[in-house]
């Protein structure tokens, strides 16, 4: 059975609203991510696929070091129903710390989402991931107001 992995980055911003950036596919919303290269690190390619799918560059964007997403899923399956293909995926954090104007190469478009949990998006990737964030984050606002 083929497995993939696949690296990338959900990037946020706190102005005009709180949002999250998404990019447009013809069938679906996704994330700018991508396949790790031979001898990349996981991080190396979030950062790289970023930069080449919407022109966000690493000074653009404070990464939060301690929050990392990892999911799983079948993406091919045979004519028998077999699965024939894995994926591995892993997402870091970055909030965009100045304006950029989204320049995407490999996509239809892009949107701002605003950040209004529950959020019901892509069953596989998305969700999960807002899912995890809001999780992170109440455990985080926790932690600063002393209660954790």
């Amino acid at each position: 059975m083929a497995k993939v992995k696949s690296c990338g980055f959900l990037i946020y911003r706190e102005d005009p609203s709180p949002s999250f950036l998404l990019m447009r596919h013809a069938d679906r919303w996704d994330l700018p991510k991508g396949h790790v290269d031979e001898g990349e690190t996981n991080l190396e390619c979030a950062y790289r696929e970023l930069e080449e799918e919407t022109g966000i560059r690493a000074e653009h964007i404070s990464m939060d070091e301690h929050f990392k997403f990892k999911n799983k899923y079948v993406v091919k399956y045979d004519e028998n129903g077999e699965v024939v293909k894995k994926k591995k995926l892993i997402i870091y954090l970055g909030k965009l710390l100045v304006p950029v104007e989204i320049k995407p190469t490999e996509h239809e478009g892009f949107e701002w989402f605003s950040w209004a949990p529950p959020h019901q998006i892509q069953k596989k990737t998305i969700d999960p991931l807002l899912q995890h964030l809001e999780e992170y984050w109440s455990v985080i606002g926790e932690r600063i107001r002393g209660n954790v």
